[in-house]
C-alpha cells in the first residue's frame, strides 16, 4: 500500500485532477522519459487492481504493469488452464510470452532464467501447441511498440483516463515488454525446439514443365510414420517467418506441410505474374508432391485470400491427387478485386507493388501509408482519367494498366479460376470460410454459388460469421469489430477447423462439429449458430419492399413499404465535374454507428418490427431507373435502424448499371428511357433484429475517390475525365423499384 500511495501522490504532483469512479488519474509530460512512463503505468496498474469486474486477462495485464510479477505469473497460469479446458489452445498459447516475462521478472533473472522458463513452458506442449506458442513468441515487437506510443500520444495532456483506455494502455505495455524480451532471447531456443520436433527442408525446387522452377519448403513430423498426405499452401506472399509457422502447424497436425512460392517469388525462377499462372503452377506442384516418397499420393490445399484463390485455381485442373480444398476469404480476380461488379476500385492499389516488386514482399513500399491514402484524393481532385492514376502517383503501375485493359469479365479473367462448366467436374470436398464483413466475401460466396449450381450434389460446406478479411483467417477472432460487439459463440479457430476438415476427408475422422450442414452461419444478435442444407433454405422466404416516394412519418426518410405504392419517382442530380464532394459511403466502417447521419443518398425506412426478425442471406433488387446519360455506377446499402437510433450495416451492392445483367458483356442504357436494373451480387449476412428495429435502405450514385468515376459517355470509364462530365447526371428512381430481403420471424413461424 505504501508503494501505491507514493505512486498516486507522484501522479497528483504532476497535476492530475480528481477522477470519478469510472475514470482513473493520469498525468504524463509530453516529453516523458522511459522512467516516467514506467512510473505512470505502474500507478495505473495499481489503480485498476482496486476496481471490481476485471476479467482474468485484464487483471493479468494490471498485475504486470504494477510490478506484481509473481501474482501475474500465477494469474496467467490459471488463465491458460481455463482456456485449455475450453479447448482454446491458440488463445492459451498467446499468453506464453507474457508468462515468460512474469517468470523472468519475478526471478530477477537473465538469459539462463529465461531459457529454463522457456524449457519448462514447452516441455508439456504437444506439437500443435508448441507451434502456436512459437507463433506468439515470434511476433515483431515493433508493431506493439508503435501502437503503445500512439496510445500514449493520444492521451497527451489528459488528466484522467477512461477505464477502457487504461486497460488498453496496460495491454499494449505488456505486449511491448513480452515481445521485446522474446525477440531478444527466444530465437535460438525456438530453432532448437523445431529441430527436436520436425524435419525441415527449406530447399525444395519444383519444375512446372515450361522451364520455370518454383521454390518450396517442407516440414515433416519426426515421430510419425511415412508417407503422409500433404497439406499445401501456394502463395505469392513470400514471408519466410509467417510461412514457416504455417508449414510447421501442418506438420504438427501430422501432415507433410508444404509451402510453395508463386513463380518468380522466393528462390524460384520466372516472371512474377499475379493471378495469371497460379492454377497451372499449383497443379504442377500437386503432381510433383504426389510423386515424392514422403507423400502418400494425396494432397490438400488450404489458405486465405490469395491462397484461397490459388486453391480454387488449382481445382480447375482436376488433378487426381488433389483430394480437398479449404479456401478462406478466397479472391476471384476480376470479380472482387481489382474490380467489383465491373467497377475498378483503389482499395488495393499498392498491392501490386507489394507482391510484384521482387522475390520477397516489398514491405517498405507497401507501408507508405501517407502516400497511398493521399493518392486517391489527389487523383479524384485532379479530374484525370482513372487510367492515369499512376501518373498522379509518379510511379508506373504496369499491373494496374494490364487489368484496366479488361473492364469486362472476359476470357482473361475467366481463365484464372473455375468458370461455368469447369465446376461440373470439381467433385472433391470443399470447406469455404468467409465473413459478413470480409471485403472479399463477394468472391468467396460466388465460388459457393457456382459450385452448387453446377454440382447440386457437391460436398461443399460454407462457414460464415461476423468476421472481416483478417478475422476469418485467424485462430483467435477479435470480439469487437468496427463498433460491433461480436457474440461469444462466433469465436472459433480457423486453422484448427482446417485440419479437422482435412482429418475428416483424408483420415476418416468425424465431420467437424461446427459445420454439420452445407450452410453454417453465426446468427448475430442471437449468440447462436444456424445450419441449413442450402442457401435458399437458410434464407427462407423473401419480403419484397418498394422504394416509395412517400415521406416516412419521422426523419429525413422515404417509405420502404411492402404494399405496392402509388406510381411516382424520386430524382437525384449529380454534378460529375464537382470533385469537392463525394457521395454516400457504402463501406461498413463503422458497422455499428451511434445514429444515422443524413447524406447524399435517398433513404428509405420500413415500419418497425413487431416481433424479432431474422435476416439470413443476401438481398437482391430490381430497380427501375431513368437517366440522361448512357451509364452510371450506383450503390444500395442495407442497414438495421435500431429502436434507440443506432444503425448496423447489414449488406450492400456496388456496381455498374451497364453490367448489372452480365459482367461479361456491357449493355449501355438509353438516355431518357426507363430501364430495369436487376442485381443480386450482394453480401450475405445473418442477423436477429429486435422488436422496434426497422430496415433502412439507401440508394445513391457512386462517386468518390476510391472508385472510378463513371461519367456516362458509354466509352471506357478508365479513359473518361472530368472534361467528359457534361451536363449533370440526372437519375430518376421509380416507385416500381423493389428490394427482396430474406426475412423470417425469429420463432420460425411463416411470414
Amino acid at each position: 500500500m505504501a508503494l501505491r500511495s507514493t505512486l498516486v501522490a507522484l501522479l497528483l504532483a504532476l497535476g492530475c485532477a480528481s477522477a470519478t469512479a469510472s475514470e482513473l488519474p493520469w498525468a504524463l509530460p509530453a516529453d516523458a522519459t522511459p522512467a516516467q512512463i514506467d512510473t505512470a503505468v505502474q500507478a495505473l496498474g495499481n489503480e485498476l487492481l482496486q476496481q471490481p469486474g476485471l476479467t482474468d486477462a485484464q487483471r493479468s495485464h494490471a498485475l504486470l504493469a504494477a510490478g506484481r510479477d509473481r501474482e501475474a505469473m500465477l494469474a496467467i497460469q490459471a488463465l491458460r488452464t481455463t482456456l485449455l479446458a475450453g479447448h482454446d489452445s491458440a488463445a492459451a498459447q498467446r499468453w506464453v510470452p507474457l508468462l515468460l516475462l512474469a517468470q523472468v521478472n519475478a526471478s530477477g533473472g537473465g538469459t539462463q532464467v529465461y531459457a529454463r522458463a522457456f524449457g519448462a513452458a514447452f516441455a508439456d506442449l504437444d506439437d500443435v501447441s508448441a507451434v502456436q506458442a512459437q507463433a506468439a513468441l515470434a511476433a515483431d515487437p515493433v508493431r506493439a511498440r508503435t501502437q503503445f506510443g500512439q496510445a500514449l500520444a493520444n492521451q497527451a495532456g489528459a488528466r484522467v483516463l477512461s477505464r477502457d483506455t487504461a486497460l488498453e494502455l496496460l495491454r499494449l505495455r505488456a505486449l511491448v515488454q513480452a515481445q521485446t524480451l522474446s525477440a531478444e532471447r527466444s530465437p535460438g531456443l525456438i530453432r532448437a525446439e523445431e529441430q527436436r520436433r520436425f524435419q525441415i527442408d527449406e530447399g525444395l525446387r519444383i519444375p512446372t514443365g515450361d522451364g520455370v522452377v518454383l521454390s518450396a519448403q517442407l516440414a515433416l513430423p519426426r515421430n510419425t510414420p511415412r508417407p503422409l498426405p500433404a497439406a499445401m499452401l501456394f502463395t505469392i506472399y513470400t514471408d519466410p517467418t509467417k510461412n514457416r509457422l504455417k508449414m510447421l502447424l501442418a506438420a504438427a497436425h501430422g501432415y507433410a506441410g508444404v509451402i510453395v512460392d508463386a513463380r518468380g517469388k522466393g528462390q524460384g525462377s520466372g516472371t512474377i505474374a499475379p493471378y495469371e499462372h497460379d492454377g497451372r503452377d499449383a497443379n504442377a506442384a500437386i503432381d510433383w508432391i504426389s510423386q515424392q516418397p514422403w507423400n502418400d499420393g494425396r494432397v490438400a490445399m488450404y489458405g486465405g485470400s490469395y491462397e484461397g484463390f490459388t486453391a480454387w485455381a488449382a481445382a480447375r485442373y482436376h488433378h487426381p491427387a488433389l483430394k480437398t480444398i479449404v479456401p478462406y476469404v478466397a479472391a476471384i480476380p476480376g470479380q472482387g478485386l481489382p474490380m467489383e461488379n465491373n467497377v475498378f476500385l483503389s482499395a488495393n492499389y499498392a498491392w501490386a507493388f507489394y507482391v510484384a516488386n521482387g522475390p520477397m514482399l516489398d514491405n517498405d513500399t507497401y507501408a507508405q501509408n501517407e502516400r497511398w491514402s493521399q493518392l486517391t484524393g489527389r487523383w479524384y481532385a485532379s479530374g484525370r482519367p482513372y487510367r492515369q492514376i499512376d501518373q498522379v502517383d509518379g510511379t508506373p503501375n504496369p499491373w494496374l494498366q494490364r487489368w484496366l485493359a479488361h473492364p469486362s469479365y472476359d476470357a482473361y479473367w475467366q481463365a484464372m479460376v473455375p468458370y461455368g462448366d469447369d465446376f461440373n467436374d470439381i467433385r472433391i470436398p470443399v470447406l469455404t470460410i468467409t465473413g459478413y464483413y470480409d471485403d472479399g466475401q463477394i468472391s468467396a460466396l460466388q465460388y459457393v454459388k457456382d459450385h452448387l449450381r453446377h454440382r447440386p450434389d457437391a460436398d461443399h460446406a460454407l462457414l460464415i460469421g461476423p468476421y472481416d478479411h483478417s478475422g476469418a483467417q485467424s485462430a483467435v477472432k477479435p470480439m469487437e469489430l468496427r463498433g460491433y460487439e461480436v457474440d461469444a459463440t462466433a469465436q472459433f479457430d480457423t486453422p484448427a477447423l482446417t485440419f479437422q476438415w482435412l482429418d475428416h476427408v483424408l483420415r476418416g475422422a468425424p465431420r467437424p462439429a461446427l459445420v454439420p450442414a452445407r450452410i453454417n452461419y453465426q446468427l448475430m444478435g442471437a449468440n447462436a449458430w444456424g445450419h441449413a442444407p442450402s442457401l435458399e433454405a437458410a434464407a427462407g422466404r423473401y419480403r419484397r419492399y418498394h422504394l416509395s416516394p412517400a415521406r416516412a412519418p419521422a426523419g429525413d426518410h422515404y417509405r420502404l413499404q411492402e404494399a405496392p405504392t402509388r406510381p411516382g419517382q424520386l430524382q437525384q442530380t449529380v454534378d460529375l465535374a464537382d470533385r469537392s464532394t463525394q457521395r454516400h459511403g457504402y463501406y461498413p466502417f463503422p458497422i455499428m454507428a451511434a445514429q444515422d447521419t443524413p447524406d447524399t443518398a435517398l433513404s428509405f425506412v420500413s415500419e418497425p418490427f413487431t416481433q424479432p426478425m431474422d435476416m439470413v442471406g443476401s438481398f437482391s433488387g430490381d430497380l427501375k431507373v431513368r437517366i440522361n446519360k448512357r451509364d452510371f455506377d450506383f450503390t444500395v446499402t442495407l442497414y438495421e435502424l435500431l429502436a434507440d437510433g443506432r444503425t448496423m450495416q447489414l449488406s450492400y451492392y456496388m456496381g455498374r448499371a451497364s453490367h448489372v445483367r452480365d459482367p461479361t458483356t456491357r449493355q449501355l442504357l438509353q438516355p431518357g428511357q426507363w430501364t430495369q436494373l436487376p442485381f443480386d451480387r450482394t453480401r450475405m449476412v445473418a442477423r436477429r433484429m429486435a422488436v422496434g428495429s426497422r430496415l433502412l435502405a439507401k440508394v445513391d450514385v457512386l462517386m468518390d475517390p476510391m472508385h472510378q468515376v463513371n461519367h456516362g459517355t458509354g466509352g471506357d470509364v478508365s479513359d473518361e475525365s472530368v472534361a467528359d462530365a457534361g451536363a449533370p447526371l440526372r437519375v430518376e428512381w421509380h416507385s416500381d423499384s423493389v428490394l427482396a430481403i430474406p426475412l423470417r420471424p425469429a420463432n420460425g413461424s411463416p411470414l
